[in-house]
């Protein structure tokens, strides 16, 4: 059976959701319901520390896109902590999140924190520039017209 445990804590304006256990299709309705009560009671700014989650699925991973839309919609941050992936062997399941949030390429959706204090004391993200507009091109200039002469008569096309 799949457990998750889910603790909040108040940080100023921001509300940490640590998460431990599995963030899978059992455990997701959970952690949607939580981040929706946050949302509802005016917490907008959310920091979900996976530190501690040993398994997530892609319904996990669903879960934490559809939060962050939701928060954005409401003009909230998501930001979160992933451990950097340990070295291989360690055997503990901390880089599991991380491992599957790069393969999957959503890591780059989100702010990301390697722990809750510089989740917390961070500024606003950076905004990535976007490339610059490429200019309108000169409409092209009208082909030739093509001339069309009448058919002389006894004159032959080709077949």
């Amino acid at each position: 059976m799949t457990t998750i445990e889910a603790h909040e804590d108040d940080h100023g304006a921001w509300t940490v959701l640590r998460l431990s256990g599995e963030l899978d299709l059992v455990t997701s309705p959970r952690i949607r319901r939580r981040v929706h009560d946050a949302v509802a009671a005016g917490r907008h700014d959310l920091v979900v520390d996976l530190s501690d989650v040993l398994f997530c699925d892609s319904t996990g991973v669903g879960v934490l896109v559809a939060a962050r839309r939701l928060l954005r919609s409401c003009g909230g941050r998501l930001r979160l902590v992933l451990p950097p992936e340990p070295g291989r062997g360690t055997g503990d399941g901390r880089g599991h999140v991380t491992r599957v949030f790069s393969a999957l390429g959503v890591v780059r959706l989100f702010d990301v924190y390697e722990d809750v204090p510089a989740a917390l004391e961070a500024g606003a993200p950076v905004p990535v520039p976007s490339p610059a507009p490429v200019p309108p091109r000169a409409p092209s200039p009208a082909p030739p017209p093509v001339v069309v002469s009448p058919r002389r008569p006894g004159s032959r096309t080709a077949p």
